[in-house]
């Protein structure tokens, strides 16, 4: 399968909890909140969109977040997933742009590193080095399935930390990951079988 980066520890809740609280009466203490995970949100924005992209988006989800803070729900605990969430909606206003790279990308056929051996879809979807069929199939996802797939593959979210990210139900992250996955093989194997097909046919 597609892997991203490995979860914080589930014991960092409680600082992240405490330094958003104190920050709206010290607002300097969000700094801690700052310096902890812009870089994985930049990563991850890079990751989808560029760095260009992800320059501007990064900034914007931690303005909102630090704009934000005081509705911050602490009995959800999760400011990780938080963050990720702003930043999935910020990113809602690039999705047209990202779907139109990956189709683009699928025509183009351009340049990519070779296959792995395994799960087709272990190929490492970025913005500088996407294989073209994964692109492809990426692209005729469902919304909510892809933001699931990528924010577990890319983003290396729990699924309890997907839920919290896009206010969906725990049950609701497990279903649209499998049907994710499944399309995603589907479509690979598919085309993979038509390729192959017109290689020997070109033969």
């Amino acid at each position: 399968m597609l892997t991203g980066p490995r979860p914080r520890a589930a014991c960092d809740a409680g600082d992240d909890v405490r330094d958003i609280e104190m920050s709206v009466r010290d607002p300097d203490r969000f700094g801690a909140i700052f310096d902890r995970y812009f870089g994985e949100i930049h990563r991850y924005v890079a990751r989808r969109l560029g760095d260009e992209a992800a320059d501007d988006i990064a900034a914007e989800t931690f303005l909102t977040a630090f704009g934000k803070r005081h509705r911050f729900d602490a009995s959800r605990g999760i400011v990780r997933a938080w963050l990720f969430g702003i930043a999935t909606n910020h990113m809602s206003h690039y999705r047209r742009r990202e779907l139109r790279k990956y189709r683009a990308m699928q025509r183009a056929g351009a340049a990519l590193p070779g296959e792995g051996p395994g799960d087709p879809v272990a190929d490492l979807v970025t913005a500088g080095a996407i294989h073209r069929r994964l692109a492809g199939a990426l692209a005729k996802l469902s919304h909510g399935d892809r933001e699931v797939l990528l924010l577990i593959a890319l983003g290396g979210l729990s699924h309890a930390e997907v839920a919290a990210a896009l206010g969906i139900p725990y049950g609701t992250v497990a279903s649209r990951l499998s049907r994710a996955r499944r399309k995603l093989r589907a479509e690979l194997t598919a085309e993979a079988a038509t390729s192959g097909q017109e290689d020997e046919d070109d033969g």
